[in-house]
């Protein structure tokens, strides 16, 4: 992969703001460098512009170096980051499978950039060289989500290393729901393929999403590139040592996995036994897809007794179906309970 030739000029020529705090290593005791407030102590100082003690935190979790993260507000800004990279507005585009995740596309609205969709297979899977075919001279990434959003599924792995290696140019695999699956994150993998951007988030299996904590990982010379364009205190001090605190229930993480995995395998041997379902998609995420007569006056009714899920009818592949998120124990019985009274 040739980096410089993906990246767009102005990008190229970029010079990115710099802090005092940027420019300074070691420990300061006097700070006379930002214009800050030297009241309301620690609020009143800017947060560390590269979060480099959350990141070594990080790095001890996910075996991964300091160096080959970036953080972002949600995976959302990584994504957004992805397009200002590499895809010149009105003349590069990015390759996606579909469905998936619908922020590719709204990112790539927003940048001006195409997005060219390869439909899954009937049991939501793809082919490498389907995708690979449907790039040109001006594909620049690859946009890739395993477990799928709102599909559910893990993506066939072979295929993945398949695209890694026959793409020239990134591909970003979103792995935000890994946690909920039988196989492991390509993480270990990261050296092997100096195009992959793998995205993890906070916002699932930690129980985070309040905090807004998404994770990129990559090959150094693109986690530079990232820093370069992100604002520069683009992670606030509050989420900053939330993480570093949550970070801390790594037992209590793993223990509310367990009980997600258990409700989901309820939901998924529960909920065919109701009329009006016609289909459980398998599942290894922390949601499930149901296919149902009526789907939309279901995600109605629901509604009405609050209880909010999501209508997927409109998305492609996904007609006449609702995405479940798996609650709590309690949760899904009153999810059951509600629908008990359809019958």
């Amino acid at each position: 992969m040739n980096l410089e030739k993906l990246l767009r000029n102005n990008i190229k020529a970029l010079k990115p703001y710099s802090s005092a705090r940027d420019e300074f290593s070691g420990e300061a005791e006097v700070f006379l460098d930002a214009n800050e407030n030297p009241y309301n102590a620690p609020y009143n100082r800017y947060p560390d512009p590269l979060q480099w003690r959350l990141k070594t935190k990080i790095a001890e979790i996910k075996q991964v170096p300091p160096e080959k993260i970036f953080l972002g507000n949600g995976s959302d800004e990584p994504i957004d980051i992805v397009f200002r990279s590499f895809c010149e507005p009105g003349v590069d585009n990015i390759v996606s499978i579909d469905p998936t995740y619908g922020m590719y596309q709204v990112a790539a609205d927003i940048n001006n950039v195409e997005v060219r969709k390869v439909k899954l297979d009937k049991n939501y899977n793809f082919k490498a060289q389907d995708l690979l075919n449907a790039a040109n001279l001006y594909t620049k990434a690859i946009f890739i989500c395993s477990p799928n959003n709102p599909t559910g599924n893990l993506l066939d792995r072979g295929e993945i290393e398949k695209l890694l290696s026959g793409f020239d140019g990134i591909v970003v695999l979103d792995e935000a729901y890994i946690d909920f699956a039988p196989e492991s994150s390509f993480l270990p993998q990261l050296d092997q393929y100096p195009n992959l951007i793998i995205l993890q988030t906070f916002s699932k299996a930690w129980g985070m999403a309040g905090i807004r904590l998404g994770m990129a990982f990559a090959q150094p010379e693109i986690i530079h590139i990232f820093n370069k364009i992100k604002y520069p205190y683009n992670i606030n001090i509050l989420t900053q040592q939330k993480a570093l605190e949550l970070l801390e229930k790594a037992p209590e993480k793993a223990e509310w996995v367990n009980i997600i995995l258990t409700e989901r395998l309820k939901l998924i041997e529960t909920l065919p036994k109701f009329p009006f379902v016609q289909k459980v998609y398998p599942s290894d995420a922390n949601f499930i897809l149901v296919k149902m007569h009526d789907a939309r006056g279901i995600y109605e009714y629901l509604t009405e007794n609050r209880i909010i899920v999501r209508d997927r009818s409109k998305v492609t592949l996904c007609e006449d179906s609702l995405r479940i998120t798996v609650g709590s124990p309690e949760e899904n019985e009153r999810l059951l309970d509600a629908l008990n009274e359809l019958i």
